[in-house]
C-alpha cells in the first residue's frame, strides 16, 4: 500500500510555493481559487509576506492546505497513483481534499474558520506547547495525569510527545520530566495550547460549518490519525472532535505498516512527517514532494 501524507499546523515561510506557483498553470489556478474563496490575494501573502501576518493561525491554515493540495493536483495531472490519505492535525483537511471527502474550496473555508476559532480560544485560555524528547509515551502520560492543565497533544514517533497546556503547568511538566529522565524539554513556538481541552470553545464555534459542509465518501480511503481508524462518514463530527483530541501519528503508522502500508509519501511544506515515519518504521519507504525539486524528482514507482 502507498499512502499519502499531509503535515499539519505550523509556520509557513515567506516565499514557499513560489516556484511550483511560476511554474505550473494548475498551481496558478489552485491559489486563485482558495483567494477568490478567502477574499484576499493567498498568493500574494503567502510570496510576499509580511511573516506576521503570514504566520497568524487564521491564514497559516489556508495556506498550508493550499500549498499541499496546489501540489497534490500537480501530482495528479501526472498520474500520482496511492491507495490511502492521511494527515497530522490540520493536515486531515488536505487528505480529506485529496480523498474527494470534501470540495477544495469548502476545505479552505472551514480551515480559515478553523484558523480564526482556535486563535480566539487560545485568548481566552493562554497556554503553549512543549515537546519531551526521550522518554515513552505511557510516562509521559502519567506525568501529565499527575499534573494540572497539561495533556499529550502530539504522539510524534517513540520518544517525542507534544504536550499541550498552561504556562505554569508546562513549567511543572519541564521539571517532572527532566527529574524522569527525559533527554530535554523543547518549548514550541506556537500561540496556543492545541489539541487540548483548551481548544473546546474552538470545536464548539466550528461545528456548526462543519456540519452543513458537503461531505463525501473517501476514494482512495482515508485513515484519521486521530481515531487511528478508516473513516468513511461523519467527518463534522471527527473534525470537531480532532481539534481538542491527540494527533496520534505513532499508532497510526505503525497500524498502516503492519496493515502492508510499505511506502509513504509527504506532500506539502517540509518533510517533518517522513522523519517521523523513519523513526516509527524503519523499513518503510518515505518520499516527499513539495517544490520543483522533490516533484520534479520523485521516484516514478508513485506513477504506475
Amino acid at each position: 500500500m502507498r499512502a499519502l501524507m499531509f503535515p499539519g499546523q505550523g509556520s509557513q515561510a515567506v516565499g514557499m510555493g513560489r516556484d511550483l506557483c511560476e511554474t505550473h498553470a494548475v498551481v496558478r489556478d489552485t491559489y486563485a481559487e482558495a483567494s477568490a474563496a478567502l477574499g484576499y490575494d493567498l498568493a500574494a501573502l503567502t510570496f510576499d509576506g509580511p511573516a506576521e501576518r503570514l504566520n497568524q493561525t487564521d491564514v497559516t491554515q489556508p495556506a498550508l492546505l493550499v500549498h499541499s493540495i496546489a501540489v497534490f493536483r500537480l501530482l495528479a495531472e501526472r498520474g500520482l497513483r496511492f491507495d490511502l490519505t492521511l494527515g497530522h492535525s490540520l493536515g486531515e483537511y488536505s487528505a480529506l481534499v485529496a480523498s474527494g471527502a470534501v470540495p477544495f474550496v469548502e476545505a479552505v473555508d472551514l480551515v480559515r474558520r478553523r484558523g480564526a476559532a482556535m486563535h480566539t480560544a487560545a485568548q481566552r485560555h493562554p497556554g503553549g506547547m512543549a515537546a519531551v524528547l526521550g522518554l515513552d509515551d505511557p510516562v509521559v502520560e502519567e506525568l501529565c495525569a499527575g499534573l494540572g492543565d497539561v495533556w499529550p497533544a502530539n504522539f510524534n514517533s517513540p520518544g517525542q510527545v507534544v504536550v499541550s497546556g498552561s504556562h505554569s503547568g508546562l513549567d511543572e511538566l519541564e521539571r517532572a520530566a527532566t527529574r524522569a529522565g527525559a533527554r530535554k524539554v523543547v518549548r514550541l513556538a506556537v500561540s496556543g495550547a492545541f489539541h487540548s481541552p483548551y481548544m473546546r470553545a474552538a470545536a464548539d464555534e466550528l461545528r456548526p460549518a462543519l456540519e452543513t459542509a458537503a461531505w463525501a465518501s473517501p476514494s482512495p480511503q482515508f485513515f484519521s490519525v486521530c481515531t487511528v481508524e478508516y473513516e468513511a462518514g461523519d467527518f463534522a463530527h471527527l473534525l470537531a472532535r480532532q481539534v481538542c483530541a491527540p494527533v496520534r501519528f505513532t499508532h497510526a503508522v505503525r497500524r498502516l505498516v503492519r496493515e502492508g502500508a510499505e511506502a509513504f509519501l509527504e506532500v506539502g511544506s517540509g518533510a517533518v512527517l517522513c522523519g517521523l515515519v523513519r523513526r516509527i518504521a524503519t523499513e518503510a519507504v518515505t518520499a516527499r514532494a513539495g517544490d520543483c525539486e522533490t516533484v520534479d524528482n520523485l521516484d516514478a514507482a508513485w506513477f504506475s
